[in-house]
């Protein structure tokens, strides 16, 4: 039998419109669909009735498929001689693990492509009003992970990480926001620096908390923000409420 193909798709952060064409083409002719947690519904709507889907989602504590069954999961349909779109929020390649299960399918020598989504740094924060260089605010981006896969504390090196000429883009990190608010201030970065939380960007179920890094750990507690939000921290923040085109929410 000859073997199936992958494709790594990007869904982006949840709005369809943010689909690429190439992205869009592959679902909506899917026959075998794996799909993580973070996948919108208004996407998860544009695939096939026809097409066989399979959740594949995980979140902190609660893993429906750990990594090493995903992995195990695509090899089996793809040596089925199945075409399969894997389906992931965001980039594949931005916290997605999609370049894990990528060389996964290499070293098979399972035949598969990445097709790039917009990402959730990118997507959420262009929706909130927040652009994450400008000219004298920031100077670079910094995307890292709120949470440890083994749940031990976060290992930064945080005086790099308190740079006021940068802006920090943090995923999966609303449970430990007191502590990154902590830990950054203790380095040096003011507390009055502006701050935002973004549950569900870019979907009509966006909501938007701004504040500061000293208050967001309060105020993301007051608005019972969940996930998936994303925290975003820097000055760049303070042009959310000019900058506003698709609404604040919260």
């Amino acid at each position: 039998m000859t073997a199936g193909k992958v494709f790594l798709v990007g869904a982006g952060p949840g709005d369809p419109d943010l689909l690429t064409v190439k992205a869009l083409r592959l679902i909506q002719g899917a026959e075998t669909v794996v799909y993580d947690r973070l996948v919108s519904p208004e996407i998860m709507a544009l695939i096939p009735a026809s097409a066989t889907c399979i959740y594949a989602g995980k979140q902190m504590s609660d893993h429906h498929l750990v990594q090493d069954e995903i992995n195990a999961l695509l090899l089996d349909l793809a040596r089925d001689g199945r075409t399969v779109v894997r389906l992931k929020g965001g980039d594949p390649f931005v916290f997605g693990r999609g370049s894990e299960e990528a060389e996964v399918l290499a070293r098979a020598g399972i035949a598969f492509e990445v097709v790039p989504g917009i990402s959730s740094a990118s997507g959420c924060t262009t929706y909130a009003g927040i652009p994450l260089t400008h000219r004298g605010l920031a100077q670079g981006v910094r995307l890292l992970p709120g949470h440890t896969r083994d749940g031990k504390p976060l290992g930064y090196d945080w005086k790099k990480l308190a740079d006021p000429d940068c802006t920090l883009v943090v995923y999966m990190g609303l449970n430990n926001l007191d502590h990154i608010a902590d830990e950054l201030m203790s380095a040096g970065l003011p507390s009055d620096t502006p701050a935002a939380a973004i549950e569900n960007g870019t979907t009509p179920r966006q909501r938007r908390v701004v504040g500061t890094i000293g208050s967001l750990p309060r105020l993301t507690v007051e608005a019972q923000l969940k996930a998936p939000t994303l925290i975003v921290i820097g000055r760049v923040v303070g042009l959310a409420g000019t900058l506003d085109w698709f609404g604040s929410g919260a």
